[in-house]
């Protein structure tokens, strides 16, 4: 790669040049990260050219302030080198893509499919050829692109896609966020702002020179204008402003000196959403500026502002944009948007758009019209769009009440696509308008459900109550069901009985709700006990096999996960998951996956519960919602423990621990003690494990979780015959017996059967394990392979090998299969025993020995 005139750049370009030269190989991401005018464009511009020479497929992307509210501009740009493959793609991502794009009328796609759609066209061309994005001003992108460059670079790693970005210092966003390899683009040193200034500057005394080399701080751009605007007055006080507004004054000084027609020509192009020569004239007229077209520009590319061609005309830099505008005054640039939408007659939501920031007071019409966008901006899936217009018509809309309902419509399709950072931001707006009933209503639940906070709150819990009996009163019983589901999964991390008995009895209150998929899983996670059987009992009437709807199959299995049904759960949310795969919903794909890790280890399937937890963490970043992956901790904790890996459990689980217990959310501090219980056992520690396991089960523990306890039943029993303990296990096991005869939770049973055989007396203990293995456990592999362990072990105990021998030999192709390493020991240990009846280590004999 050459450097060219880029002097002082050596470092930049070596590291540009790896990316290059790595590329054919193997994917990677970097972003340029400095502040304006630094270089960056200068360098994606020699990599541009140097990339093209290493046979790549360069696609581009660059961010435009005025063009962040158009829909999917940015990905418009990056694809269009490609449009030619768009019938390669499948019938799902090509329909997707197309609506998005505005080439085909679809049906709403999500944001995650079309970025799939975007993923899965730059990997056919990369089939062929390295591929590398390159996309300028990322910060500018408008919200969609952002999110799906993000998507793409997250991604692409794997399949073999370059992603190089640049953005400005100290603008947030998908991309700057999310972790990736970043290059700090500093200034020049001064031997090379030397050079710079003696060839662009050497007019100048020796003396401004110094001063010029001072305040430009090595940035570039600084470097080559500060010296044309030199003369206007260098800066003498001892608090200069930014070098950003700096340069803006500098090129503003430049524009003065314009002809009045070229002025207005490029406060148009300034204000405007895009750069086409033949639009730009023709508002320049509605203006009111007539011109001679071919020599309108011609000072302004002399005083190396813009460039343009025969069909376009653009700014040279970002800041001449906005030194264009700082010298204007808001009447002028008012009267620019005006002008652009008397132009726009064929394109409406641009036209809407500029109307409506011709607008200085409240303009109804204006706001009507805007808000009147928001359907097709949703219709090509331009969620963010859709939220920037309905922000604009609130601030022109006059009636109070109704700005609040704009505003909150905003959050509300912000929240939808995981934006929490705008949600907070319009709710704060929002919360200082007079708003309607059900406003204030849904304003409580979009608090709610930004809130982070987890820690017990019965006042919150009885506010959510209050709101959903409100909302219900008021005719939205889907807001009350919402606000429900909120105060019930408050009382599943940590409530009272009364916060529970408070949730139900609203939730009786929502007759005509009664058949919403919400109904049915509020109940489940507010109350799992006594609710149980009702839970059940609705789950088994529903013809769920005919449910397509993605949503209403992750509620069901939700409703059968909190009633200890795992199996009906896990069915229901794979479906659910296959048909937010297929619709591309990958946002709430986490919440899913999430749940299935707690139940795959529990049933058994271990290698699905360790590909849940692996996409969990993959599209946590993907789609910006890390706090999945983060909760996911103990669980993953106690699969490394039962999977052996007991010491990684235990370094892993401290931090997680401290935090639980200063939160006081007993669901989490139960999952602790499961987790290091098992990691315990696991390194055969079992008066430890009892001690750790058996806690979840004591009414005064901060750990006590009635239905999170069901899990760790047969552990606790097992804790307890490996350190004799037995009489305390049987008192815990009696009180969960009469627990059993409440709620019917399939958990809860096979746990049980493994505690009272492995409990029981001796000449109780065969008729018991007997009765356990009768049951139906082709669904619970990990519980059938234990109860075929502990009766083996029973019967080589009672001298009865040839009948021992078939059960153990099952359990340990079990355990083999399931990777339950500590368990499948245990099982060859019980065989060795059977065929060799004095084992050297005695301890091995036991079956003790991991």
């Amino acid at each position: 790669m050459s450097s060219g005139e880029l002097l002082g750049r050596e470092r930049e370009i070596a590291a540009l040049s790896s990316v290059i030269q790595a590329g054919r190989e193997r994917g990677s991401v970097l972003l340029m990260v400095g502040e304006p005018g630094i270089g960056k464009s200068a360098l994606l511009a020699v990599t541009r050219a140097s990339a093209r020479d290493a046979g790549y497929t360069v696609l581009r992307a660059t961010g435009v302030e005025s063009e962040m509210h158009l829909p999917f501009g940015g990905v418009h740009q990056m694809l269009a080198p490609l449009m030619d493959r768009l019938g390669m793609l499948s019938p799902a991502h090509r329909d997707a893509l197309g609506t998005a794009l505005g080439l085909s009328d679809g049906a709403r796609p999500d944001l995650f499919l079309i970025a799939e759609a975007t993923f899965d066209l730059l990997r056919l061309e990369r089939r062929e050829r390295p591929v590398i994005v390159i996309a300028d001003d990322v910060q500018w992108l408008d919200p969609q692109s952002h999110q799906i460059l993000a998507f793409v670079a997250h991604r692409g790693v794997a399949a073999g896609l370059c992603v190089l970005g640049a953005v400005r210092a100290g603008h947030p966003g998908p991309l700057p966020d999310a972790g990736f390899p970043e290059l700090a683009v500093d200034g020049v040193d001064d031997d090379a702002a030397e050079r710079i200034l003696h060839a662009h500057a050497d007019v100048l005394s020796r003396g401004d020179l110094n001063r010029i080399r001072r305040e430009a701080l090595g940035n570039p751009l600084a470097l080559l204008e500060l010296p044309r605007s030199w003369g206007n007055g260098p800066l003498t006080d001892d608090h200069p402003p930014a070098l950003s507004a700096r340069l803006e004054q500098a090129f503003a000084g430049r524009i003065a000196g314009l002809p009045a027609a070229t002025r207005d020509a490029l406060l148009i192009a300034a204000v405007g959403s895009s750069s086409d020569l033949n639009e730009i004239l023709a508002a320049l007229l509605a203006f009111g500026t007539p011109g001679p077209p071919d020599q309108l520009f011609e000072s302004a590319a002399l005083a190396d502002l813009v460039t343009e061609d025969s069909s376009s005309v653009r700014f040279r830099h970002p800041l001449v944009r906005s030194g264009v505008l700082q010298r204007e005054t808001l009447a002028r640039r008012h009267a620019a948007h005006r002008a652009l939408a008397e132009v726009l007659t064929t394109d409406r939501y641009r036209r809407t758009w500029h109307r409506a920031w011709s607008m200085i007071g409240p303009d109804d019409q204006a706001a009507d019209e805007l808000a009147a966008t928001v359907p097709d901006s949703l219709s090509r899936g331009a969620v963010m769009s859709a939220v920037l217009s309905l922000e604009r018509s609130a601030q022109l809309t006059s009636c109070p009440r109704i700005r609040g309902q704009r505003l909150l419509q905003a959050a509300d399709h912000a929240f939808g696509v995981g934006r929490a950072d705008v949600v907070a931001r319009i709710l704060r707006e929002a919360s200082a308008i007079d708003l309607a009933d059900l406003d204030q209503v849904r304003l409580t639940w979009l608090t709610e459900a930004l809130n982070d906070d987890v820690s017990v709150n019965s006042g919150r819990v009885r506010q959510l109550c209050d709101s959903a009996r409100r909302a219900n009163e008021l005719g939205d019983a889907g807001l009350a069901l919402n606000l429900l589901l909120s105060a019930a999964l408050r009382c599943w991390w940590a409530s009272g009985v009364d916060d529970r008995r408070r949730v139900v009895g609203v939730l009786d209150g929502l007759t005509e709700a009664a058949n919403d998929p919400r109904h049915i899983a509020v109940g489940s996670l507010a109350e799992p006990v006594l609710k149980g059987s009702d839970v059940m009992t609705c789950l088994r009437s529903l013809d769920l096999d005919q449910v397509r709807d993605g949503d209403s199959l992750r509620m069901y299995g939700m409703a059968a996960y909190g009633s200890g049904d795992l199996v009906l759960a896990t069915d229901l949310l794979d479906r659910a998951a296959q048909s937010f795969r297929e619709e591309g919903r990958l946002g709430l794909l986490p919440v899913v996956l999430a749940l299935q890790l707690h139940i795959r280890f529990d049933l058994g399937d271990w290698s699905g519960a360790v590909s849940a937890g692996r996409e969990v963490t993959a599209l946590s970043r993907e789609t910006g919602q890390a706090v999945f992956a983060d909760n996911n901790v103990p669980v993953e904790a106690r699969g490394m423990a039962l999977r052996g890996e007991w010491r990684s459990a235990l370094e892993l689980l401290p931090g997680w621990e401290a935090e639980a217990a200063s939160l006081g959310v007993n669901d989490r501090i139960c999952l602790g003690y499961q987790a290091r219980g098992a990691a315990l056992l696991s390194a055969d520690r079992p008066g430890e494990a009892f001690a750790c396991l058996k806690r979840p089960f004591d009414p005064s523990d901060p750990g006590y979780h009635l239905r999170e306890s069901f899990a760790g039943v047969a552990l606790m029993a097992e804790a307890a015959v490996g350190c004799g303990r037995l009489a305390e296990a049987r008192v815990i096991t009696s009180a969960l017996e009469a627990v059993a005869i409440i709620t019917p939770s399939p958990l809860l049973e096979v746990n049980l059967l493994y505690a009272r055989a492995v409990l029981a007396p001796h000449d109780a203990c065969e008729r018991l394990y007997l009765t356990a293995l009768s049951h139906d456990l082709s669904r619970w592999p990990w519980m059938r392979a234990r109860l075929q362990l502990e009766y083996g072990r029973w019967l080589a105990g009672a001298d009865r090998p040839a009948d021992a021998a078939p059960y153990v030999v099952a359990a340990r192709e079990l355990f083999d299969h399931i990777g339950a390493v500590r368990w499948s020991r245990r099982a060859a240990a019980v065989l060795h025993t059977m065929v060799d009846p004095a084992p050297e280590d005695p301890g091995r004999a036991s079956g003790l020995s991991s």
